[in-house]
Parts: C-alpha cells; structure tokens; sequence
C-alpha cells in the first residue's frame, strides 16, 4: 500500500462524464470560458448549447481561459492539507497553458506534501483515458511515483480525433481561413482533426470526408478501427459536442461493437472548452494503443 492517499485530478476538458468521475472519484478543477465579457465556468454555469447560440443569432464567440497558477496552488493545497499526495493530469500542454501553470503551482507547493503534474500531450477524453488508466493504478494500491511514471508512458499511445461537421467555429477562432471554411461548405468535406500527442496535444488536419455527415461517421470509425490489432480493448469513449440527431451516436456505437470487443464504450459530451472550438454536431472516437503503435492519418 502506498504511504499516502491519493487524490486523482484533472482539467475537466478531460471529458469523462458523470458516471467515470463518480466511479473514480476524480476532482476536476474547470477552466473559464468568456462571453460576452463575462467570465464562466466551464461544466457548472453555461452549456455548449448556449455558446452556439450566442454564435449563431449574435456572432459572439467565446474564449477560453487556462487556470491560473494561484488557483492551482490553492486548489492543490485544499487536499496537501487533507494528507493527500495529488496526481494531476492537464489538458495538453501544446495547446494550454494550464499544464505550466499547474506547474509553477506544483513547484510554490514544494515542501508542503506531493503534487505531481502530467502533461496529458492530448486533449479531451484522449486524456481522459489517462485519467483512467490513473485511477485504476490508484485502486490496485501503486505508489504514487509510480503511476505518475507509468501513465506518463501511456501518453503518446493515446488516439485522439474528431470528425467536424461545420469549420464555422474554427474559422471565427483563427483556426482556418475562410477561404478554407467557404470551401469546405461548398464541397460538403468534413474533415478529421488530429491530436498530436507527440507534440503534445496540437492539432492538425487528417482525412477529409465528402458528403453528409451520418455516412461520413461510418467511414471515419471504419477508418479508425478496422481490422485493428494494435488496440487496447480497455475502454473506448464516443465524445461529442452536441449532435442534433442522438441517433447518430447510437449508430456510432454499434458500429464499434461489429469492429471491435471493447470491454468498455463510454458516450460522453465534450465540455464548453472542446465545444467552443470544433462546434455542434462534433464526434471523436478515442482510444488506446499497444506501445510503439503508428498513429492513423
């Protein structure tokens, strides 16, 4: 057994719904989200629904705002004081800069206790399944050192994409030109968006789909699961930012059912953080690989 508690945290872009942070018991600490110039937080006070909405009838885009190194530091501290050492995994440190400032936090804490920080290099529930890999390392009674050590190693074996429907939100964002946004409607492309863990969480453009939407979910999870024998078949999650027809998750899912025997399929809705940036009608398939596995394109 470990000489200390453990207490598991995460950004909540880490998007791994109710029922993972009820079974884990996981803290997650929300980063800001501002509109309007009025400042929320993320997953208690404002829904994606209500940043699409401030988009499309009165063009108002939302920002995002990392957590500072003082709200770190007093957060960390809550649990040092309780006798917990503190595993924290932030969102990636190539596109926030919350895993710095968890650092200097972690680095003001020095002396007071134990708080380790992992850059998760990924972004919604691709750090998500680090999240869990962490907390099951917790339940099996490891030391803290050692899983810091252990799910560090896992983060470049995370497989993190998503598929857009609109590039609306992108380009209001700076994300992409409008030439690029005009041209994508136009054609009816959506593309792939990948996480790049190997520069720890950026993001690039993959594969492109042509068409509509359901039939191009079905080409992407193809795309990204077939006749796979690299996968770990722990868990898989089916993260969204909000799909007008349910049905299409559900068609998601049986779809990975005949590709695959994941023990585990969580659906989960990404937090304002994700949403603002990709849009409504958003999907990713996110999933583990065996070390050393290539990444898909």
């Amino acid at each position: 057994m470990p000489d200390h508690k453990i207490i598991l945290s995460a950004d909540t872009p880490c998007d791994i719904g109710e029922e993972l942070k009820s079974r884990y018991a996981v803290s997650l600490y929300p980063l800001h989200i501002i509109l309007d110039e009025k400042q929320y937080t993320d997953g208690y006070d404002i829904t994606s629904a209500q940043l699409y909405e401030a988009w499309w009838k009165r063009k108002l885009l939302p920002r995002t705002a990392a957590i500072n190194p003082e709200e770190y530091q007093s957060y960390f501290q809550s649990f040092l004081d309780q006798g917990f050492d503190v595993i924290h995994i932030s969102l990636g440190s190539g596109i926030s800069s919350s895993h710095a400032n968890a650092l200097i936090a972690a680095n003001a804490l020095s002396g007071r206790g134990n708080v380790y920080v992992i850059d998760s290099c990924s972004l919604s529930t691709g750090f998500g399944l680090l999240v869990c890999e962490a907390c099951e390392r917790i339940k099996a009674g490891l030391p803290a050192k050692q899983i810091v050590e252990e799910v560090s190693a896992l983060t470049q074996d995370t497989r993190a994409s998503f598929i857009l429907d609109t590039l609306e939100f992108m380009r209001a964002g700076g994300r992409c030109s409008s030439i690029t946004q005009i041209g994508a409607a136009l054609m009816n492309i959506k593309p792939t968006i990948l996480v790049k863990n190997d520069r720890q969480g950026s993001m690039v453009v993959g594969k492109k789909y042509m068409g509509k939407l359901a039939p191009s979910l079905m080409k992407y999870v193809d795309d990204q699961l077939k006749d796979r024998n690299d996968l770990i078949l722990d868990r898989v999650f089916v993260t969204h930012s909000g799909m007008d027809d349910p049905a299409t998750i559900e068609k998601v899912v049986a779809r990975i059912k005949e590709l695959q025997p994941f023990r585990e399929i969580f659906v989960t809705q990404a937090s304002c953080t994700i949403s603002s940036h990709c849009g409504p009608n958003t999907l990713g398939v996110l999933f583990l690989t065996k070390p050393g596995s290539k990444a898909s394109e």
